[in-house]
């Protein structure tokens, strides 16, 4: 049976021929040699999510340029611009900290992008291609990867925000509802930048091309509110997933006096909130998993 061994001190995986059912368990197949069963997603997924953290740990700077690119954002517009932003009854930290903890998955996206594209550089995916492993697997691996790197980001943004005076006003559920919402968001959002990593041809086009996703941060309520945007922009910003991100974590966050402040329920965020990521990984899980196995 083949497997891939993520054992050796190298980030590339070897191809080794063993009885050991890791990777491309026994399982029932839709094709000759090539596993779709849960058990063989599974693995395969799990595999591929391990030896990407390993390359992480391999490679501190992306953990530490992560937490830095975090707190430069935090500390810029808490104290260069948060004086100049109202937030009404809120104060702007509460305000801010939120924003920021949604909207990190475009932050660590960035290195997404730029991994998978060194990833197919490499070789690597071409030596995957050839292993009877399912191929959405493959990448919803690298997908969990950096959704841990998201919750690395979002671990940051809540310690430094605290530092800075952040509150967590609502209750411990609302708490951990915040932190769910924030790693789901991230797991739809890493999809995005898996498929610009596998379409740009090279880490440095990945890189710009990840690029592309900040408008949509800037855009939104992460930073500032709705209302003090030009009215063309706020038609743009009320209806694009960041702000329904940011809305339904702020919500939480503010606890009791989210609704008085913000105009609706954590719930009703929400929910529009999930059905964005949900359509985000409807439209980008196909796209990446076609252009994996045609590449």
């Amino acid at each position: 049976m083949t497997v891939i061994d993520v054992s050796r001190d190298d980030t590339t995986p070897t191809i080794a021929t063993t009885t050991a059912a890791i990777v491309a368990p026994r399982c029932a197949a839709t094709a000759p040699g090539r596993p779709t069963s849960t058990v063989g997603v599974v693995a395969t997924a799990t595999t591929v999510a391990g030896r990407t953290l390993k390359q992480f740990l391999r490679t501190p700077q992306l953990i530490v340029v992560g937490a830095l690119t975090s707190t430069m954002f935090l500390l810029i517009f808490r104290y260069v611009f948060g004086g100049a932003i109202g937030t009404g009854p809120v104060r702007y930290v509460d305000f801010l900290i939120p924003g920021l903890a949604a909207a990190g998955a475009m932050f660590s996206g960035t290195g997404g992008a730029v991994g998978v594209a060194e990833d197919v550089d490499s070789g690597l995916f071409d030596r995957l291609r050839s292993l009877p492993i399912p191929r959405s697997a493959v990448l919803i691996g690298r997908s969990l990867a950096d959704t841990a790197l998201v919750g690395w980001s979002l671990l940051i943004t809540v310690g430094v925000g605290y530092l800075t005076g952040f509150r967590f006003q609502g209750s411990a559920l609302d708490a951990a509802a915040a932190v769910a919402l924030c790693l789901a968001y991230g797991a739809a959002f890493t999809w995005p930048f898996i498929y610009m990593g596998l379409t740009a041809g090279s880490a440095q086009a990945a890189q710009g091309l990840s690029m592309l996703a900040f408008p949509f941060v800037f855009v939104s309520s992460a930073y500032v509110p709705v209302e003090s945007m030009p009215g063309w922009m706020q038609s743009v910003a009320d209806h694009q997933p960041i702000t329904s991100m940011v809305g339904s974590v702020r919500a939480l966050a503010l606890g009791d006096q989210a609704e008085a402040a913000l105009g609706h329920s954590a719930g009703w965020y929400a929910v529009r909130a999930l059905l964005w990521s949900v359509a985000i990984i409807a439209v980008f899980l196909p796209l990446c998993t076609r252009r994996f196995a045609n590449s």
